[in-house]
């Protein structure tokens, strides 16, 4: 009774918002009510049914999935993008073209933010007792777990290791002299087991500290400064590289993303603790990624006390030639152990852009460049192993808990806006519309030999067929795409043509979706 009276409110409130989305755009123009307002009922009334209908089949009016901001952005995005598509598809079918554009994509686009905007102020009045709620079980599968609850799951070395007595005392007073007696104890086990004579400690934030220790090579450095104060941390941890012995260790200490703004919001009273995180967001998070405001970025900050995520961290970290063993939270910083694997690869200087190009294995082994929006933070590719083995793959062949992708990826993703530059690699002639997914490296080496020799024989598609059949694990996955791929060698067109239609009735109403 309670769902089916949600969803007669939000079904009220959805075409009220439309209406007055409509009668806006309709205002702005010259002549009117008068002349506009006959002219594009017809438009309306299409994109209102529309509207409506996909909205029931996706679920934007289902109080069961409309649980936290995420899946109330995804919601409403993916349903409204579907509606204007379709009805502008069918317009243009017909050869109704005689409709304004600002009518018809001011009333989609204005209609959609007013949703976002009051379905937020709804969801920030529920979010208080969401725990109560009767789908919660609903809940813990949307909800995306901290970065706490994933260092914790997947630690657990210190409990392995034990107490450490024989400890070099110069060692130990060194790291409590830095960080005080409770933190030392807390590192000391995280570590000690690792240490040799060849161990140094430092607190320092320039490679040249490095690069002058004492000794040509150690087993052992540790960094008790945060790096997110090092102005040059790719140059730094190739310092370090170059200091240590083959297969010898490193430490170091990071304050991610998400510990600062539970700091900042921590700091300040309510409200305040808002306003004062969203200016520090534009200045520390916005300014630096884009290049015609990183000088005002560097005049403001000095580039002292950076933002970094935990998956920007571990990526600079094994860019640099580092594995990671382990990771866990001590007081207010993320602590990094890692050891030595490889030479630093190369310093890749422009790694905040929006598009970025993906190294993909394509036809004949041929590696291409596959272009994306960016939906993961800086430096993920160089941890895609390490995730992995952490937490292995979810149904779809997708990594479990994947803390690389950013919450406006996640968003691009299910909304596929992220793929659309792949459109690019379609007119190159390196891509088809339909076709085995490309793969990194990495990925291509967990398929089967056999697999492997047969799916290069292809162009990868945009399409993959995944979205056809939606196979729950790696193994299905390969024989989704052999199936596809022995039906395409009888079939070419008809394949395609079938696995085309199939997959976009999967994406639009089966809730196929790329996470």
């Amino acid at each position: 009774m309670e769902k089916r009276k949600f969803r007669v409110i939000t079904l009220l409130a959805d075409i009220a918002i439309l209406t007055i989305s409509f009668l806006a755009m309709v205002w702005t123009k010259p002549a009117s009510l008068r002349s506009y307002l006959p002219s594009h009922t017809p438009f309306f009334l299409s994109l209102a049914l529309m509207w409506i209908v996909v909205s029931l089949v996706n679920g934007k009016m289902h109080r069961g999935k409309i649980i936290n901001f995420t899946t109330l952005f995804t919601r409403v995005l993916t349903s409204n993008i579907i509606a204007i598509s379709i009805t502008a598809l069918a317009m243009y079918s017909i050869r109704a073209i005689q409709y304004s554009r600002t009518v018809v994509l001011g009333t989609a686009i204005l209609a959609t933010f007013l949703e976002l905007v009051f379905g937020s102020l709804y969801m920030a009045y529920k979010k208080a007792v969401l725990q109560d709620y009767e789908d919660y079980d609903k809940y813990k599968i949307y909800k995306k777990p901290s970065e706490y609850e994933l260092v914790k799951g997947v630690n657990g070395n210190w409990d392995k290791k034990g107490e450490h007595t024989d400890v070099n005392p110069g060692i130990a007073m060194a790291i409590e002299k830095e960080c005080g007696s409770e933190m030392a104890l807390a590192i000391l086990k995280m570590t000690c087991s690792n240490f040799t004579d060849h161990t140094a400690v430092l607190s320092t934030t320039t490679a040249f500290n490095i690069t002058s220790l004492i000794k040509e090579k150690y087993d052992y450095i540790i960094n008790l400064h945060k790096i997110n104060d090092i102005k040059r941390l790719d140059s730094f941890l190739d310092a370090v590289n170059s200091k240590l012995e083959s297969s010898g260790f490193f430490f170091c200490c990071v304050e991610t993303k998400d510990q600062r703004k539970n700091r900042l919001l921590k700091k300040y009273p309510p409200l305040l603790n808002y306003i004062y995180y969203f200016f520090d967001f534009i200045v520390k998070r916005i300014l630096p990624k884009l290049k015609f405001t990183r000088g005002i970025y560097i005049f403001l900050t000095r580039e002292e006390n950076a933002v970094l995520s935990r998956a920007e961290a571990l990526g600079r970290i094994s860019r640099a030639g580092f594995r990671i063993k382990q990771e866990s939270f001590i007081g207010n910083q993320l602590c990094i152990e890692a050891q030595k694997h490889n030479e630093p690869f190369p310093i890749n200087e422009n790694v905040y852009g929006p598009l970025i190009a993906l190294s993909r294995v394509g036809k004949n082994r041929n590696i291409i460049k596959v272009y994306k929006l960016r939906t993961m933070h800086p430096y993920s590719e160089y941890i895609q192993d390490y995730v992995y083995k952490l937490h292995d793959l979810q149904d779809g062949g997708k990594f479990k808990n994947d803390f690389r992708i950013t919450s406006w990826g996640a968003i691009c993703r299910r909304t596929f806006l992220d793929e659309l530059p792949m459109l690019m690699n379609f007119f190159q002639g390196n891509m088809k519309l339909v076709g085995v997914r490309p793969l990194s490296k990495q990925y291509f080496e967990l398929y089967r030999k056999e697999v492997q020799e047969r799916r290069i024989k292809y162009k990868p598609g945009l399409i993959p067929p995944f979205y056809a059949d939606m196979p729950s694990d790696l193994e299905a996955i390969q024989a989704s795409e052999l199936k596809y791929l022995n039906s395409f060698d009888r079939h070419p067109f008809f394949t395609d043509f079938r696995y085309f239609w199939k997959s976009s009735w999967n994406i639009l109403f089966r809730k196929a979706r790329s996470n």
